[in-house]
Formats: C-alpha cells, structure tokens, sequence
C-alpha cells in the first residue's frame, strides 16, 4: 500500500482493511502516548477502542474484552433513528420533520392520568403539537408538566419511543396493541441503514419496570441496537460522509448536516452551557462539549459508556465500547480523545 493509495477512503466489505500508521497520517509515538493514557484510566477495568482513519483501522486496544463481541448502544442508538427519521421524510413517509407527530400516531395522546411511567406524567394536550423534529431534537416536553412543545431540553427515552413508532406506524410496521408482532422500528433500519451499508447488527425491544397501568404499548419498547465496535464504526462511516456510502446517498446529505449541528430549539431557548445538542446527536459546532476538539466534530453517545465519535476534518473515528470514563456524558473521556486527535499529523 502506497501512502497517495491509502488517502482515498477504503469502504469495508464483509471485513475492514488495516492501514500502516504513518500512511494514515499518525504520529506513532503520539498515539502510543494515548494508549497508554487509556490504560492508566482504565485502572484494570475492560475496555475497548477502535480508532479508523480514511475507512481504514488505524488502531485497536482491546482489555479484558472480546473485539467482536456486540454491546447494547442504549441511547447511542438515538443518532441512528435520526437517519431512519431523515430517511423518512425524503421518501415522502413524513411530509417534513415540522409535521405533528399525533397525525400519524394519534395513540400519543391516549395516555391518561395513573397510565403513564409515574405520578404525574401523562399525556398533556399542549402535546398535541409536538413536532417530529422536537422529539428527535429532545425538546418535545411529552408527558413532561410545564415544558410546553420545542422550549425545553430534556433527554428522554419515552419521548424517543413515541418518534419510533410513529415513524414505524407510517410505514406499516407498529401496532401498540401487539407490539412484539409487528417488524418495527428495528427492522425498518435494516432495510433502510444497516443492509445497505454491509453491518451485522441486530437489535431487540428494552422496558423500564414500570407500574401494570402504565400504557407501555404507547410509550415503551425502546428499539436498542446491539452492535461490535466494527458495527459502530460503520456508522461512523457513513455519518463521516454525510449520509453515503461508497457511492450510494442512504442518509439525506442535508439531513446529516442539520443533525450533527446543535438545534435550533436549544440556541433560542436554553443557556449556553447546554448548546450541545443537535438531532440525535452531540454537536460540538459551539465548542460546548470538547472545547480542545474541532468544531465540526459530534458523537453518538449512550449509557454503558458507549460512544462513536466523528470528526470529518481530520477523517477520524473513535469507538468506545465501552470507555472508562465515570459518568454517562459525552464530554467524559475528551483527553483520551484530545491526545488520539493530535496525534494526526
């Protein structure tokens, strides 16, 4: 492999072409420095890390952890139901991301007070106006008292719950009184994203354990995904160039854009420190997240410490799954992730 060969970007089949580092534009010793940072975080608990560079594995750092093994991305997933959603839209499924989500699942609302998660938390009829952008951006204020539609931002599941099925429900896959029978959502992002971008993931509902009352066909089932960092970074992939892969348009390049920018919703109505939040992604575009990072950088980030991290001006990659970071936040962790990005040349 010659160094001109190896700037052009190799798309993975069935498996991932490895790159030397220095082709691939890395300092080694910089990045050996980095891997030694993340073993002293790590502090004898397992991990791994999965660093790509120009479509290529640059590096793996695997401890205590089969590479291969697939992990439940939790709210990680939440980045890819905004491409099914953008997805969805440019086929006409939904008119627009402005459309009201109860015109197309109109069971939103069928959640009355002592049938939702807990005291308190119903269906309001401020929630009729929720739009499926305020869902996927986390402004949606549903079943929350007092957070009127697109003026709040809360990081929710049961509000996620309520875009997939909707989007599901349009194209003829959820029904709330069997859920379990239908494709659903899960299914409907293999044909959409997963098949055409060659991944092996697979994915399977998840419920809180909540009261007998609570209308879980509603609200619940989140489709988690379960993937293998090489999955995750398929992902990164195809975010990284804005919705194509090798030549196919799966994901509106327009819509990759808008989402891996923080929200309108949250630039009018929330202070500074929370400008971090775009559709389904963490956005770093107002340097709120990884102030040492560039700016165009954004991740999918969810509970178990997993984490796809994206930053298309240095065509750099970084799988976490899981990190060793202490909290759930995709701030965590950003020195392992400084000292990985300047150690590209």
């Amino acid at each position: 492999m010659t160094a001109e060969k190896s700037t052009e970007t190799a798309w993975p089949g069935d498996d991932w072409q490895h790159g030397e580092l220095e082709e691939l534009g890395f300092d080694r010793e910089r990045l050996m420095a980095a891997g030694r940072r993340q073993a002293e975080d790590a502090d004898n608990s397992p991990y791994r890390v999965l660093i790509v560079r120009r479509g290529r594995i640059a590096a793996e750092w695997n401890f205590r952890m089969d590479p291969i093994e697939r992990a439940r991305q939790a709210s990680a997933s939440k980045s890819t139901f905004s491409c099914v959603l953008g997805i969805a839209v440019e086929e006409g499924v939904i008119g627009s991301a402005d459309d009201r989500v109860v015109d197309y699942y109109p069971e939103m609302m069928d959640v009355a007070p002592g049938e939702g998660p807990k005291a308190g938390r119903h269906a309001f009829p401020e929630n009729e106006g929720i739009t499926f952008r305020q869902l996927i951006g986390n402004t949606s204020g549903y079943m929350k008292p007092g957070e009127p539609p697109g003026k709040v931002f809360n990081y929710q599941t049961f509000g996620m719950n309520i875009l997939t099925h909707a989007v599901a429900s349009a194209y003829s896959l959820y029904r709330t009184a069997d859920p379990e029978r239908g494709a659903g959502f899960g299914k409907l992002t293999e044909w959409k994203v997963r098949d055409l971008i060659g991944g092996s993931w697979s994915w399977s509902y998840g419920n809180f354990e909540l009261p007998p009352e609570a209308k879980l066909g509603i609200f619940g089932y989140f489709a988690g995904y379960e993937m293998s960092p090489r999955d995750m970074a398929r992902c990164g992939l195809l975010w990284m160039h804005r919705g194509s892969w090798n030549g196919t348009q799966v994901v509106p390049a327009e819509w990759i854009d808008e989402a891996t920018r923080v929200n309108s919703d949250i630039l009018a109505n929330e202070p500074e420190e929370n400008h971090r939040y775009g559709l389904g992604f963490w956005c770093n575009d107002r340097g709120k997240i990884w102030p040492n990072l560039p700016r165009d950088s954004f991740a999918a980030s969810g509970n178990g410490r997993q984490h796809i991290w994206v930053c298309p001006s240095l065509d750099l990659i970084v799988v976490r799954s899981p990190g060793t970071y202490e909290q759930e936040d995709p701030a965590q962790g950003g020195d392992v992730l400084e000292l990985i990005a300047e150690s590209v040349r």
